[in-house]
């Protein structure tokens, strides 16, 4: 089974280079029938994100030819001579497919054990099904990735803990907050982290959103998305009063938060717990808050701290997700085999059977009549005795997980041997 793959990753390529190659949905339904109309897979899929453009398939023909896929990819982007070949890699049979595998497992992604990849790799599915370029074998194939994705997920921690700094914070709160859906965030800054980390918390179910921005429209603009309500920069210390979460995140040449405004908040607010994430860079809060009780101030080096952490212990995740990874690559190899060894078996048999039947009918009039029923015992019996080795061995194949490739050695042997067609039966004299 001639299976390849070939591809352009953060792994090959910069940033610039890899945007040149992001394929649209409409895109890739177009590309995928003009594969198979050129020849170049008989079954493929094509799956495009901001950090990889990848295509896998089932070669139309004996020969693979990846020079002529890579120019294909690189055309359909109209990308030369910004993208060259060389930031393409490819690989072959076993190795596409554990390829694949790792990147549903999220191993491959920049951020490891992303949780995105596999709705990606999802879509790539349903546009080469209706596209009509899936086939029994990518469907089959696209179903196991999907499925180790699932496996990788439930059965290891390779996606838990928070890998960026803005869902960090989040993380922090839902740890101090055993209910974020009875408290109140204050967003000071409507940039793109302070929305970010803004997003999860509505994510998380925060009770109610209050932003502040020195340009209001854009607080406006945002508190309309989000479902808050928006208050004039100036009201900042004013509104710690009656908020449990401040997110802040401007810049500013100085603190707009001090320590003495905030213990003056603390009495306000029956000293009730105010946490606190600074994500601006310079800081926006007074670090010495910090030191007032029940005030849980964390600022950018803190959560980069923690997410430091949090990718150790993804990375040590890695083992288990090989071994899961390599379980159901022995599986898929096994079913592939499968594909090669059935039909050969089966030809062989009848192959073997036809020769039999041909020569007890040749020479069926040489024996008695009440021996005849003896004659075919005894020819079936030595048909079975030079079947049973061959099939022992090809069967032992596809049960083990033997590599495919050797396995397919085997058939191709046996039927070059014996004189097996590709359309069944065999040559022999009639």
């Amino acid at each position: 089974m001639n299976l390849h793959s070939i591809g352009i990753s953060h792994h090959t390529a910069a940033l610039e280079i890899r945007e040149r190659m992001w394929l649209s949905d409409d895109e890739i339904r177009g590309a995928l029938p003009r594969l198979k109309e050129q020849k170049h897979f008989a079954e493929c899929v094509l799956v495009s994100t901001c950090n990889r453009t990848e295509l896998y398939g089932i070669a139309g023909g004996d020969i693979v030819d990846d020079g002529g896929l890579r120019r294909f990819l690189i055309d359909l982007k109209g990308a030369s001579p910004s993208v060259g070949t060389e930031h393409f890699v490819s690989a072959h049979a076993g190795a596409a497919i554990a390829h694949l595998f790792r990147v549903a497992a999220g191993v491959e992604s920049m951020v490891i054990g992303d949780v995105q990849i596999l709705g990606q790799i999802k879509d790539g599915f349903n546009l080469a099904r209706e596209s009509g370029t899936l086939g029994p074998v990518m469907n089959r194939l696209m179903q196991a990735a999907l499925h180790v994705g699932k496996r990788v997920r439930t059965e290891t921690a390779i996606a838990e803990g928070a890998v960026s700094v803005s869902y960090a914070a989040v993380e922090l709160a839902s740890k101090i907050y055993a209910d974020l859906t009875k408290k109140s965030v204050l967003l000071i800054g409507a940039g793109e982290t302070g929305e970010l980390t803004l997003r999860h918390l509505v994510g998380k179910g925060i009770g109610h959103v209050t932003i502040a921005n020195r340009t209001r429209e854009r607080a406006e603009a945002l508190a309309s998305a989000m479902g808050g309500t928006v208050i004039d920069y100036d009201g900042i210390v004013d509104a710690l009063r009656s908020v449990d979460i401040v997110v802040s995140s401007v810049t500013s040449p100085s603190y707009i938060v001090q320590p003495g405004e905030v213990q003056k908040v603390m009495k306000q607010r029956s000293n009730n717990p105010l946490f606190i994430i600074d994500i601006g860079l310079p800081r926006n809060i007074n670090p010495a808050a910090a030191k007032i009780e029940n005030v849980f101030l964390y600022d950018i080096d803190a959560l980069s701290t923690i997410v430091d952490r949090n990718l150790d212990r993804r990375r040590g995740e890695i083992p288990k997700v090989t071994r899961i990874i390599r379980e159901e690559l022995v599986a898929f190899l096994r079913w592939q085999n499968t594909l090669e060894v059935g039909p050969t078996i089966q030809e062989f048999r009848e192959s073997l059977e036809a020769i039999r039947t041909q020569e007890v009918m040749k020479h069926v009039n040489r024996f008695r009549p009440e021996d005849r029923d003896l004659l075919e015992l005894v020819t079936r019996r030595i048909v079975n005795k030079i079947l049973h080795g061959p099939t022992t061995v090809l069967k032992q194949g596809t049960e083990s997980g033997t590599h495919s490739e050797e396995v397919i050695l085997r058939v191709k042997a046996l039927r070059d041997l014996f004189g097996i067609r590709d359309n069944g039966g065999a040559d022999h004299e009639g």
